[in-house]
């Protein structure tokens, strides 16, 4: 059976809203204090400071929708695990790039609006707090490598590594070589 393509019954802006609001509360909250000092915050990435920044202006409503949506999340995922036993992804909408560029400016043609959204597809599965095994699947004609994401329901994290463990016996991806660059 081929694999078809599943959303949440939460409007994909819903979920990256939350996941963006709580990443802000937490990443301001761990590196706070190096942003409150000047000599520090100079050391900062700008995508640091923009999260910091961001976390400062959060307001309590904000906060609270961020955790309704999240619980809304969840519980669309609970459903969809009624249905599937796992779910699969793509570990990111872009192959890797250059280490030079901070993060990708575009992808698709569509503008990211922030620094990770490029990153978007892993959003989902972190915000329901479900376990994921990250594997690799092949490389694309320039030898850069893409993943896949094997997320199961919650507290079916063993399931998922032996999931994770069978594809690897049967693939053995962790030995293949990526294809010589096209020059």
């Amino acid at each position: 059976m081929r694999g078809r393509a599943l959303h949440p019954r939460v409007p994909r802006e819903r979920s990256w809203s939350a996941w963006l609001r709580l990443r802000q509360l937490l990443v301001g909250g761990k590196l706070g204090a190096l942003y409150g000092d000047p000599h520090k915050r100079a050391l900062l990435k700008p995508e640091a400071v923009w999260e910091i920044e961001q976390s400062h202006a959060l307001t309590a409503a904000q906060l609270y929708q961020a955790s309704a949506n999240r619980t809304a999340l969840y519980h669309a995922m609970r459903k969809l695990f009624e249905r599937y036993d796992y779910l699969i992804a793509p570990t990111a909408q872009v192959f890797p790039f250059d280490a030079a560029q901070a993060w990708p400016r575009s992808v698709a043609g569509v503008e990211m609006d922030t620094y990770h959204r490029w990153m978007e597809i892993v959003t989902p599965f972190t915000l329901a707090g479900l376990p994921v095994a990250g594997m690799p699947v092949g490389f694309n004609a320039q030898g850069l490598a893409m993943g896949m994401q094997i997320a199961g329901p919650a507290h079916a994290d063993l399931s998922v590594l032996a999931i994770a463990r069978a594809f690897e016996s049967l693939t053995q991806w962790t030995q293949r070589n990526p294809p010589s660059a096209v020059a």
